[in-house]
């Protein structure tokens, strides 16, 4: 997990690695200036959401049925945080965890590094549900939200980063796992359009973000396209969220920002600035859904850029001026 964390840093800020999958830049979709793009005057700024640092912050999801939020650290605890009473609820974990959906009020689902299991917040009880991708992979699993009919898609990564030996799969409720895409680095970031027709997807090395067609009823995905290419001051896409209108956001490792794109047109929108090298994750939640949680690391930043960022691996907030969706539950929540 050092080297791979290590790894990405240095790759965040213009390094290459030399054993992960290496790609072009598209010209056409690198932004380095751009005078349209929002910058976050009038918009305010990012306030810490959640004084508490983490190793390596991620997964915010908003559970909108309980007015929570759901979160992680990936290197092993699972946190529940409700804003009515600022209480963040912390549960240890002995293995590293990857991602965490909503289900029911005392039911979450988690990725675990070996597997899918069901946590019952009640009792901190963990029931496995599944592991498509089998332990002799050598792969953990990582990022992965659930589509609007409740399957659940979750990807995987090998420990040192090893290039082109993750997948990605989906699970749905009747427990059968299915692999989507193979040949994959580090899958991050898995989002929806508001109407269901297109799904956002990234493999964090490749600094590339891939939409696809997507059919609800099957379960499927077809008609891949590379849409956005991060160029280097961008970092590289860790996770990713939608917004009402239908725009990509994405939370940038390396460079100390969220960023919000144009998926159909691959323009750059707007950037926030955020107190933390790495930043991991987002997503929208609040009553209004019109508040955007950001979370970050405090680990494996280069030598010298600590001390830059002593808020690292701290929860933001920021109100950026438009809503998100909400979010989809594990089996429908049923």
């Amino acid at each position: 997990m050092i080297r791979l964390l290590k790894r990405l840093a240095f790759l965040a800020l213009g390094a290459c690695l030399t054993n992960c999958q290496q790609t072009t830049n598209n010209p056409q979709n690198d932004i380095n200036k751009n005078d349209s793009i929002m910058e976050t005057q009038g918009k305010g700024e990012v306030t810490i959401a959640i004084d508490t640092i983490v190793r390596v912050g991620e997964g915010p999801i908003w559970d909108y049925k309980f007015q929570r939020l759901l979160w992680i650290d990936t290197q092993g605890s699972l946190f529940i945080y409700t804003p009515k009473d600022k209480k963040n609820r912390e549960i240890k974990l002995s293995k590293q965890i990857g991602t965490v959906v909503p289900y029911q009020e005392n039911k979450v689902v988690v990725a675990l590094e070996d597997g899918i299991y069901m946590m019952d917040l009640s009792n901190e009880q963990l029931t496995l549900l599944g592991d498509p991708e089998g332990r002799e992979a050598g792969n953990r699993y990582n990022d992965g939200k659930c589509d609007a009919a409740g399957r659940l898609w979750v990807g995987t990564m090998d420990k040192d980063c090893t290039p082109l030996k993750a997948n990605f799969f989906k699970l749905d409720s009747s427990l059968k796992g299915e692999k989507m895409l193979d040949s994959v680095t580090i899958s991050n970031g898995v989002a929806w359009s508001p109407d269901g027709e297109k799904m956002y997807y990234q493999d964090t090395p490749t600094r590339k973000i891939s939409a696809f067609d997507f059919d609800e009823a099957e379960g499927t995905i077809s008609n891949r396209q590379e849409i956005i290419t991060l160029p280097d001051d961008l970092g590289t896409p860790d996770g990713n969220t939608i917004d009402e209108e239908g725009m990509l956001w994405v939370a940038n490792w390396g460079a100390a920002c969220v960023t919000r794109w144009n998926p159909n047109t691959g323009e750059l929108l707007q950037k926030i600035d955020v107190p933390a090298l790495n930043v991991t994750a987002l997503a929208f939640g609040g009553e209004n859904l019109d508040e955007l949680y950001i979370t970050t690391a405090s680990l494996w930043m280069p030598d010298g850029e600590g001390d830059k960022y002593p808020e690292a691996g701290k929860t933001f907030v920021i109100k950026p001026g438009v809503k998100g969706i909400p979010c989809r539950y594990w089996a429908k929540g049923e």
